[in-house]
Parts: structure tokens; C-alpha cells; sequence
């Protein structure tokens, strides 16, 4: 009896937000995301001589990471492996430094013999240069615009190299520095922020973050330095083989130059026709370097490197355009090295964060196809299910 007459307790029911409630609720939260990036953009700018360093000492950690890891499957302590792999580091840069040094300083002393020689090869080209410049004239009398002047300022003071070495060796520090402490405590980093991690699922996603950051950095870091130390070594072969002087030194810098895509190959394309120029005599000469590096470059990009790194990790070039832009503007040449790495990242954070998102990867039409297949596949499961249970 009691139980019936117990009252039920009342219903509070909130009062509805209205439309304009909402919107500003919205919007209120749309403008702090995006002040919070605008500072973070702006964070990472200023900090340039701190983070840029530390950055790259990072990204190179977790390229050279598989090999910390298998001397520490032999027993090798992880502070051992950690100094082995930044002693391996400085031997490459420094074996890299010696192959190159000799034919550099060569071309050094030759700057101003090529110089008399580029200006001697770019007069034949007088007469179509000639032909733009009168066609500039006339689009200068039907437009009425006086043309860009510029001038430069005399007397502009140049920093001294005293003044530029201590901050730069103070950046190079910094880097072996992050460098042999990243890979000493990977371990210690990745425990230490999973034990932030409250819920066992949200502990679940950073742990699967952390595999995918390690597996496709290194990956893709480690594949496209031997793709590009094979692409130089068939650059210097071929320059040789037309009778390019220092043809070493042309091949390692197409292959440094290639780990920034875009404009990288572009670079290297122009500094070839500018030495073809100055060792050929007919145009069609001046263009074989380039045209060898082209070849090349092209057999590369369209077979070599989706074959060895795969399909799935190709990328959607207005993504990485945009990534490598904001990069290059933040950090400068050591940006666009950061910038592949970066967005690498940022796909695997977001596609533990945000299941199906594929905004990354390339080509989108296969990623569409994959999913109507496997909704496909499931609905043909059901169905022989439910016809073998009939």
C-alpha cells in the first residue's frame, strides 16, 4: 500500500536554447579553436631556434628508431643504443661532408669563370629574350603601367659569421641533444603519457597513435633516403657519362634536394641547366642534365616510390602543397625537411581520433570504392547467414 501511494518525484524540464542561443554557443566555440591555432601558428614561429632543432631531432629519432630497437632486442641498455645511433648519424653526415667537400670548393673557385661562361651562353639566347622584351613594352603601353623598379639600399650591415656560429652550433647541440634523448627514453615517454590517460579506451587510441607515428615515420623516412641515395647515385652516373665534371657532387645534392617534394626537383632541374649551360655549347646540350634528372626524378616518383612505400601511403599533393607552404614559411629549408614527417603525423593522430577519415590519403575515388565493397561484403554476409539459418 505504501508503495502506491508514494508520489513520484517531479520532472524538472530545462527550457529549450533558442536558435540564436545556439549560434552563439557555436560560434563561441568555432572562435576559440581557431584563436587557439592562430597562437599555435604564431608560437611556432617565434620559436624557431628552439623547436626547429628539437623538431628535427625527432623526426631523425624516430627514422633511426628500428635500429635502437634492435640493439636493444640484443641486450644492448636503450642510454647505448640511443649514442650508437647519434654516432651513426654524425659518421653518415660526416662521410656525406667529405665526399662532397673536394668537388664543392672546386666549383667555389670557379664561380667567377662560370659566371663569364653562363653570361657568354645566355647572349645566344639574345634574340627570343629580345622578342619577351619588346612584347613586355606593349603590354606596358596598353595597360600605362611604368614597369617594377627596385632598389636596393646601400650600406645594409651583413652579421658576421662570429656572430651567426655561436647560435648555430648552439642549434646543432640542441639537436644531437634531442636527438639522444628521444631515442634514450621513447619508452619512458610513451608510459609516462599513457598513464595520463584516465579511460582504457582513450589509453587504447594514444597507444595505437604511438605505433603509427613510430612505423610510418621511420618507414617512409628510412625508404625515401635509400630511394634518394639510389636516385643520386643514377643522377652522378649519368652525369658522368656525358662528361658533367664533379658528377658526386651534383647526384648528392639532387638526393638531399629530394626529401623536399616539389620544390626540391625543381631546384635541382634549374642548377642542372645552369651547369649544362656553362659545359655545352648548343641549347640541346645545355638541356641533357636536366632532361637526365627528369627521367630519372619521374621514374622515381611514378614507380620506384609507390612500389616500395605503397599506395597507401601516398598522399594528396594539394595537402601536402599546403603543408609543405606553412612549413617553409615557419622554419625555412629545415621546415620543408619537417613538413612530409608533419603531416605523417597528423594522419595518424586523426585517424585513430576520427575512424574513416581519410582526407589525407590518395587517391579518394579507391577509398570510396573500398567502402561501398565492404558494405557490400557485409550485406552479402548477412544474407548467406540468414538464408543458411532458413
Amino acid at each position: 500500500m505504501s508503495d502506491r501511494t508514494a508520489k513520484k518525484a517531479p520532472v524538472v524540464r530545462l527550457p529549450l536554447k533558442s536558435n540564436a542561443e545556439v549560434l552563439l554557443t557555436r560560434s563561441a566555440q568555432v572562435a576559440t579553436v581557431f584563436l587557439g591555432i592562430i597562437g599555435f601558428v604564431f608560437a611556432l614561429k617565434a620559436g624557431e631556434y628552439i623547436l626547429a632543432p628539437i623538431t628535427l631531432g625527432i623526426v631523425v629519432g624516430l627514422m633511426l628508431g628500428p635500429i635502437a630497437a634492435a640493439l636493444e632486442r640484443r641486450g644492448v641498455p636503450c642510454g647505448l643504443s640511443a649514442l650508437l645511433v647519434a654516432v651513426l648519424f654524425i659518421a653518415i653526415v660526416c662521410a656525406f661532408a667529405a665526399v662532397v667537400a673536394a668537388p664543392l670548393s672546386f666549383w667555389i673557385d670557379r664561380l667567377p669563370q662560370l659566371w663569364a661562361q653562363l653570361q657568354q651562353q645566355l647572349s645566344n639566347l639574345k634574340g627570343p629574350l629580345d622578342a619577351l622584351g619588346g612584347i613586355r613594352d606593349e603590354l606596358r603601353e596598353v595597360t600605362g603601367s611604368a614597369g617594377l623598379k627596385v632598389t636596393v639600399d646601400e650600406g645594409v650591415p651583413v652579421e658576421s659569421f662570429a656572430t651567426l656560429a655561436p647560435a648555430l652550433l648552439g642549434q646543432i647541440l640542441l639537436f644531437f641533444a634531442s636527438l639522444y634523448f628521444f631515442v634514450a627514453t621513447r619508452h619512458e615517454t610513451r608510459a609516462a603519457i599513457l598513464s595520463l590517460c584516465f579511460s582504457r579506451r582513450l589509453r587504447w587510441r594514444v597507444a595505437h597513435i604511438f605505433r603509427d607515428v613510430e612505423s610510418m615515420v621511420s618507414r617512409y623516412l628510412l625508404s625515401i633516403a635509400l630511394i634518394n641515395l639510389a636516385e643520386g647515385a643514377s643522377l652522378a652516373l649519368g652525369l658522368w657519362l656525358i662528361g658533367v665534371p664533379s658528377a658526386i657532387l651534383w647526384g648528392a645534392v639532387a638526393a638531399i634536394a629530394n626529401f623536399i617534394v616539389f620544390i626540391g626537383p625543381a631546384f635541382v632541374t634549374v642548377l642542372l641547366f645552369v651547369i649544362g649551360l656553362t659545359q655545352f655549347d648548343t641549347v640541346g646540350g645545355s638541356l641533357l642534365p636536366a632532361a637526365i634528372y627528369l627521367v630519372i626524378n619521374t621514374i622515381e616518383g611514378q614507380f620506384v616510390t609507390p612500389l616500395v612505400i605503397g599506395r597507401t601511403m601516398t598522399m594528396n599533393p594539394f595537402i601536402v602543397l599546403l603543408g609543405l607552404a606553412f612549413w617553409i614559411w615557419a622554419w625555412g629549408a629545415l621546415g620543408g625537411f619537417i613538413a612530409i614527417p608533419a603531416l605523417l603525423i597528423l594522419y595518424a593522430v586523426v585517424r585513430n581520433i576520427l575512424p574513416g577519415v581519410d582526407w589525407l590519403s590518395l587517391p579518394a575515388h579507391r577509398t570510396i570504392r573500398a567502402r561501398i565493397t565492404g558494405f557490400r561484403s557485409v550485406d552479402d554476409g548477412s544474407r548467406r547467414a540468414r538464408s543458411s539459418a532458413r
